[in-house]
């Protein structure tokens, strides 16, 4: 565990409104349901956290800042929480290449800040791949922050599936369009 994730915690509950048995996780937890039968509701105390309603860092994803969640389903969970991961601190610039097609193909645009429609600003219909340089990244399927979205860390995305777990391979849902995306850490969301 690295020094920027001892300040990140949060604790999950089996039941809505914070009942039943506690977990308290300070690092990346790929299957919760290994320490809780089901998980329900959260608390994050400190740092920031995506969620994920399937194991090992797949299905449907939530970004979640300090504060009280009482209940999955306001998070847009289908079946409770079954994963999650610490979102590092980012001191320093953010830097990313987004690519019409899949592949790092078709036109492309360098950006560093926040892009809450693609299509206004860079006259692309949507973003269907891109390459992270620097910070982290919400990237989300409808205009203006809202709809699905995905956690994007460095490293290179060919194609886009909120079915996979490292974000490098086959599965889940390929294909998948972005329109906005937004910077989250020390300097961003």
């Amino acid at each position: 565990m690295t020094n920027q994730n001892l300040k990140s915690r949060i604790v999950f509950f089996e039941n809505r409104n914070f009942m039943g048995r506690s977990y308290e996780c300070s690092s990346d937890c790929p299957d919760l349901f290994a320490f809780l039968s089901r998980c329900h509701s959260c608390k994050v105390e400190a740092g920031c956290f995506v969620l994920y309603d399937r194991t090992n860092y797949t299905g449907n994803q939530h970004f979640l800042r300090k504060g009280e969640h009482f209940d999955y389903q306001t998070m847009r969970m289908t079946d409770g929480l079954r994963s999650c991961r610490v979102v590092p601190l980012h001191k320093g610039s953010y830097k990313m290449k987004i690519y019409e097609r899949e592949g790092l193909g078709g036109q492309a645009h360098e950006i560093s800040e926040d892009c809450d429609n693609i299509a206004e600003r860079y006259r692309m219909t949507s973003c269907m791949s891109c390459h992270v340089t620097d910070g982290h990244w919400l990237m989300y399927e409808l205009p203006h922050f809202r709809g699905r979205m995905m956690y994007l860390r460095p490293g290179e995305y060919r194609h886009f599936s909120l079915g996979m777990g490292s974000m490098g391979g086959a599965g889940g849902m390929g294909g998948l369009r972005f329109t906005s995306m937004r910077r989250i850490g020390e300097s961003g969301y």
